[in-house]
């Protein structure tokens, strides 16, 4: 498209918006080829479609969306909720590019009581209305189990699949099968359960299904007082079987005070692209649906906009009827009959927070799944986590760090291990033997190292790394420092990993001067930097003890002039110690390492004896 043509689209639009009503209704934006691309609400037309035209507009999405649309319809209503209705209906019915849309990832099962003679109960992913009455769906499969679980061991409802009808029983057609023989049925095929008992058994079964637990737990305990009272101790006793197995039951998933009935909680949790939408339904304060939905954000929304698209979908979807919606924040929207809370305090604040959690938790699940298939993904993500948290100018793609091994000064040593993508670059490691420090003096053995690595790197032209951690306080950052940018003026940024008054690591430091960084010690980018300082610690200590026992096994044969490492294992052998060789005459050592090596060793021994 020119820039005329532009010009002209651009004019027919504005020329379109500037005769919208300033009432509530929903407009649609189609594309060259006249589909629709967006569907909106707003409770005043003309302002919220001129909005978009505007020049300061600054997200590059909305911007993307202005330049793809080519015409512009919109429908007038009489209230905002009507809006946000009829904005809800167009959404389905065509699934425009850029509109956030609910993504379940995968069919979750329900429970199933079908309109037999005799009802059954059971899980499945297929729904058929015709079939019989639907409960769920059950996100949380173990929950469902559960729920199967009690009701099976409260009314045995039949789990047999051939077709059963009154004249049937009447007539005997049918046989008991083994779950009767392990008390698993009552076996109404054969008259064993009446028809009415099964029946009731049923309807109670539907309760629990439903969430109404408290209410059942009442009517069951009302029935034992009145058996007891007619002293039928026997069905008495079978009652309060039932009563104790749902008091159980209900101890284990009540969530919050049981006052708390026919609640829909909703919260939002969301990253750069995607949006977790948990939701959870409340009955006697128990949750008997629960789900997290993803949607993919289109025009960058906030948390805000979602929330109202999704309530209403996830509301359709789920077949809640709730008139009250516990959210996170005000929403800017209305539902005839409908209550909208922000609890702060007390149990529905409880509700909100475990769903939030649940969204969390999702959210967490899925970036971990994410980062399996794609082991990239996780490493930027630290990258862009830490290159946040030190507010660094770009990702730390390469990170290096020293630390320095002796043991009161002898031996010194040092060690630089480097992290590219947060992942050890073995190749890239380096060991230092200090040369012009005398003494246990760490920093000014860091001062040498890091002076020697970097005027090096410097000098053959390689990459410097986008940040530096010191292993220790304001201390060892302050003297690297004074070599990074007061000697070699190098731009580095350089952060510090302290430890508390036992030794263990407990602090990020960085600026000038050092603060701390707030981050959580559990978090994993706080664990992957202490992992990355042991693995310092392993290298030099690793190396120091290498040099160490080198020195250890040095021998004053390894001092005479002619004597290779051969001769003197040759010779140890022999006489076990230096002190035997230095004690043995010419001939002992001639018969070992022959005649002119004999001669310097014992030469070597001899004239230092008589010195």
């Amino acid at each position: 498209m020119t820039k005329e043509e532009n010009e002209k689209r651009l004019a027919r639009l504005k020329a379109i918006v500037s005769n919208l009503p300033a009432k509530p209704g929903s407009y649609q934006y189609y594309d060259e080829s006249g589909t629709i691309i967006y569907v909106g609400k707003a409770k005043n037309l003309k302002a919220r479609v001129s909005s978009y035209f505007h020049k300061e507009v600054d997200r590059f999405k909305t911007r993307v969306l202005v330049s793809k649309i080519h015409d512009i319809t919109y429908t007038v209503v009489n209230t905002e909720e009507d809006a946000l209705l009829l904005e809800n209906s167009l959404i389905k019915k065509y699934q425009p590019k850029y509109n956030i849309l609910l993504k379940d990832g995968k069919t979750y099962p329900s429970i199933c009581v079908t309109n037999e003679y005799f009802p059954r109960i059971f899980s499945t992913r297929n729904i058929n209305r015709k079939w019989g009455t639907y409960y769920g769906p059950y996100s949380h499969i173990a929950s469902m189990h559960a729920v199967l679980e009690l009701i099976k061991k409260l009314y045995r409802p039949r789990t047999c699949r051939q077709v059963i009808t009154r004249e049937g029983v009447e007539q005997g057609r049918y046989k008991p099968c083994l779950e009767w023989h392990i008390h698993n049925c009552g076996a109404p095929c054969i008259a064993k359960q009446t028809y009415d008992d099964y029946q009731e058994c049923i309807a109670q079964a539907r309760e629990i299904l439903k969430g109404n637990t408290r209410e059942l737990q009442r009517t069951l305990y009302r029935r034992m007082q009145e058996l007891a009272a007619e002293m039928r101790f026997e069905e008495a006793e079978a009652v309060k079987q039932r009563y104790l197995l749902l008091d159980g039951f209900c101890a284990k998933s009540e969530v919050v005070s049981h006052s708390i009935t026919n609640v829909d909680v909703f919260s939002v949790t969301d990253d750069e692209r995607t949006a977790y939408v948990n939701y959870l339904h409340v009955t006697n304060g128990s949750i008997n649906q629960a789900q997290t939905f993803e949607m993919k954000k289109k025009l960058g929304e906030t948390p805000d906009e979602i929330l109202q698209i999704a309530i209403l979908q996830i509301r359709e979807r789920m077949g809640s009827r709730s008139r009250e919606i516990i959210v996170p924040s005000p929403v800017d929207m209305t539902l005839d009959g409908v209550t909208f809370t922000v609890p702060q305090r007390g149990d529905k604040r409880t509700l909100l927070e475990l769903s939030e959690m649940n969204g969390k938790q999702y959210r967490f699940d899925r970036m971990k799944q994410a980062e399996k298939l794609n082991p990239e993904q996780k490493s930027v993500r630290l990258m862009k986590e830490i290159q946040a948290a030190l507010k660094l100018p770009k990702m730390p793609y390469q990170i290096e760090m020293f630390d320095n091994s002796n043991i009161q000064g002898t031996d010194a040593v040092a060690a630089c291990v480097v992290f590219k993508k947060m992942k050890p670059s073995k190749n890239d490691y380096r060991k230092y033997i200090i040369k012009t420090v005398t003494g246990p003096d760490d920093y000014a053995s860091m001062q040498e190292v890091v002076r020697r690595r970097y005027s090096r790197m410097v000098e053959e032209g390689l990459p410097l790394p986008d940040l530096i951690i010191t292993d220790g306080g304001q201390g060892q950052m302050s003297v690297v420092r004074e070599v990074v940018e007061g000697e070699l003026h190098l731009d580095i940024p350089i952060a510090g990993l302290a430890k508390d008054n036992r030794h263990r690591t407990n602090e990020l430091l960085y600026g000038v001067p050092p603060m701390v960084v707030g981050m959580k010690t559990d978090s994993e980018l706080f664990r992957l930097l202490t992992r990355m300082q042991d693995e310092v610690h392993r290298f030099a200590i690793t190396f120091h003890r290498d040099k160490r026992s080198k020195h250890a096994l040095h021998s004053e044969l390894d001092d005479i002039r002619g004597i290779g490492p051969k001769t003197r294992d040759a010779l140890l052998k022999a006489f076990k110690s230096v002190k035997r060789i230095k004690e043995a005459d010419i001939q002992q050592l001639t018969d070992i390492i022959g005649s002119s090596k004999a001669e310097i060793i014992f030469n070597h021994f001899n004239k230092k004896a008589t010195i």
